[in-house]
């Protein structure tokens, strides 16, 4: 019932925190949430907003677009490619973007919920996209976030979208020897569980290394956007369909959540954000539970190590 009265009853608050000077990446933005979020960035001022998307075609009409409804300046937005199936182009994003004078924001909206078994960079591929790539990308670009709060006397931010579908994972794996090992079983693949425990690995990850950047200069935080209108579940079926019909929110409304993350301040530091605002109490019983602890710890040694085969050092970053 909470969450048919989130849906219909609260409306989370639009922006108006300037971003005047300020240097932002938002990932997945040439559509859907990350799209109107970067359009709310851009209307609040943002001195250069960075697109970063896997097909740049679209980024770049979604860029235009975001310029005839905000009429900024041609110069502030940017289209760079990312894709996060791809640690390569992980790695060249980041290099790319710890050469800008300063980075305020990054935040990474971009994900997949795929509707079949695939395999990128040696995992199946919702693991790669949504956590791997997600948190590689994060700890590279760690390095820029903090230099920039000591250079310029700021707190940038590192917000990471996830879900509160992260409740609806069963997620028995966590009492496998190896959890990432049993995950990347295509035997053992659900379709439907899938989604929603990359969800859960994002948040249970997250807890981890929050603590780590306490006294950074910096400000982490994860939220849960509701249920909206998106391009992220168009082949999830009719019964999704249906709910969205009669609950989503539209587009526009949810990336607010987004930008929320985004301006927040260090009240927001480790913590989840739903409705646009700090509330832990709606993360799920698993998380907050003892297992969901050590679930959590499990999780993030498993993925360290995976993180330092793809680039040694990296963790040395938090």
């Amino acid at each position: 019932m909470g969450f048919i009265y989130s849906q219909l009853f609260v409306k989370p608050t639009y922006p108006t925190t300037s971003c005047a000077g300020q240097t932002i990446i938002v990932t997945g933005s040439n559509v859907g949430l990350g799209k109107e979020a970067a359009r709310h960035l851009a209307r609040l001022g943002a001195s250069k907003l960075i697109l970063a998307v896997r097909n740049t075609k679209a980024g770049e009409a979604a860029k235009h677009d975001i310029e005839s409804t905000t009429r900024c300046s041609p110069e502030v937005i940017e289209v760079w490619p990312l894709d996060l199936s791809s640690y390569a182009s992980v790695k060249a994003f980041a290099d790319r973007a710890s050469k800008l004078p300063r980075l305020d924001v990054l935040l990474e909206n971009a994900g997949i919920a795929a509707g079949k078994w695939q395999v990128f960079e040696g995992h199946e591929s919702t693991l790669t996209v949504n956590v791997i790539s997600t948190f590689y990308l994060a700890l590279l670009l760690l390095p820029k976030l903090k230099s920039s709060a000591k250079q310029f006397g700021i707190m940038p931010r590192l917000t990471i979208v996830s879900s509160e579908v992260h409740g609806h994972a069963k997620f028995a794996e966590w009492k496998e020897p190896k959890i990432f090992d049993t995950l990347d079983d295509e035997s053992k693949f659900d379709v439907w569980e899938r989604y929603p425990l990359s969800k859960l690995l994002e948040v249970l990850v997250f807890r981890q290394i929050a603590p780590s950047l306490e006294g950074s200069g910096m400000t982490l935080n994860i939220l849960n956007p509701g249920l909206c209108h998106s391009e992220l579940a168009r082949d999830a079926g009719w019964t999704l369909a249906i709910m969205k019909f009669f609950l989503a929110r539209n587009t526009e409304v949810g990336s607010r959540t987004l930008v929320a993350g985004a301006v927040a301040g260090p009240e927001a530091q480790g913590k989840y954000m739903h409705d646009g605002k700090v509330d832990e109490s709606e993360l799920s019983p698993f998380v907050k539970s003892e297992d969901g602890r050590l679930a959590s710890e499990k999780v993030w040694k498993e993925l360290s190590v995976i993180l330092e085969s793809i680039q040694p050092g990296i963790t040395g970053n938090l």
